[in-house]
């Protein structure tokens, strides 16, 4: 079982954004001081919800902090970046780091992001999947030409290519943000692993590996594809001596970040969103991840991982929005939790 954290750079009530980003750097080189696998770092637009507006320039300064650590996005959002510029970042972080990068990519929102880098509201609705090829052919191929709908040009060299690496991988790895049937078959018909939202439970979760499993096959993919694919299911983590202390703590803190950050997003077309009612939300959370003693969390772990088959999690481990208490937390995940799974 691998464990790692997700950082989201949360932007809490009364603090700077620059606060919020020194945590988020702290909470990464914290994680692999206490022997976590892998920082997954999110990726968000003019909110306060998660202040780092690139993934992939994060994800570089931490692979330079650290030597053991895997640095993935979580997500890099496909349709406000040229998929090659983005396979470029990704293979120049794939070889300098020794092959410890993962390129987590999603779909993202219906968000004023479309406008502001002048990507459109179609791409967002129709222009994911020629995003993904491109990008995907970008990374393992030598040579690429684009003649889509968006995207058009002429043959053109593959700089640097990840394919002369000296890595166990000819290329980063990718994985894709899933939270729709549509989604699921889309990265199954690839081949590729599913990064698993943390507003979602067990039962659910099964379920999206199963159907992807499925569309695999149909796809015609390998035994060995579908039985390698290693998904990632994200949750929130919250260690204290008593599990009505850990579910408090973000109680106070996480409902005030929630109504915030997710009142900030704008739609570019003025669609009507429903926000989710935030301590209704936090309690959710509560209830569906390792939230309370290190025990609790092992036994929820473990549970997850006999239910969906999942190996890999991302758990956010900033939720009450202090730093010393973030670095407590990781390191007890480390020192408390990982040892009970092993």
């Amino acid at each position: 079982m691998r464990v790692g954290s997700f950082v989201l750079a949360a932007q809490f009530p009364g603090q700077g954004q620059g606060e919020a980003l020194h945590r988020a750097v702290r909470s990464a080189e914290v994680a692999e001081e206490a022997g976590l696998d892998t920082a997954w770092l999110a990726e968000h637009h003019f909110v306060p919800y998660g202040t780092c507006p690139s993934a992939v320039t994060l994800a570089a300064l931490l692979l330079g902090r650290t030597r053991r650590l895997r640095v993935g996005t979580a997500v890099s959002v496909l349709p406000t970046a040229h998929p090659v510029a983005l396979g470029e970042q990704a293979a120049l972080l794939h070889l300098t780091s020794g092959g410890r990068f993962s390129l987590g990519v999603g779909r993202g929102g219906p968000w004023v992001d479309l406008e502001v880098f002048g990507a459109g509201l179609e791409a967002y609705e129709k222009g994911f999947p020629e995003s993904l090829d491109l990008l995907l052919r970008w990374l393992r191929e030598p040579t690429v030409e684009a003649i889509g709908e968006r995207f058009r040009f002429r043959a053109v060299p593959v700089v640097p290519r990840t394919s002369e690496a000296l890595t166990e991988t000819a290329g980063p790895e990718v994985v894709v943000a899933c939270t729709s049937p549509a989604s699921v078959r889309l990265a199954a018909e690839r081949a590729l692993p599913m990064l698993l939202g943390m507003h979602v439970g067990d039962e659910e979760k099964a379920e999206m590996i199963a159907l992807w499993r499925r569309h695999a096959r149909a796809a015609g993919r390998s035994a060995e594809e579908i039985r390698s694919a290693a998904h990632v299911s994200a949750g929130v983590c919250q260690i204290a001596d008593r599990r009505a202390d850990a579910s408090e703590a973000l109680a106070k803190a996480m409902p005030g970040w929630l109504r915030q950050g997710l009142d900030a997003h704008v739609t570019v077309d003025g669609r009507p969103r429903r926000m989710r009612d935030p301590l209704a939300y936090t309690e959710l959370l509560c209830g569906l991840h390792p939230v309370g003693t290190p025990r609790l969390c092992a036994d929820r772990l473990t549970a997850t991982s006999e239910r969906t088959g999942v190996d890999r999690f991302a758990l956010l481990v900033e939720g009450t929005g202090d730093l010393a208490a973030t670095e407590e937390n990781v390191r007890r995940l480390g020192a408390e939790v990982l040892p009970q799974l092993r």
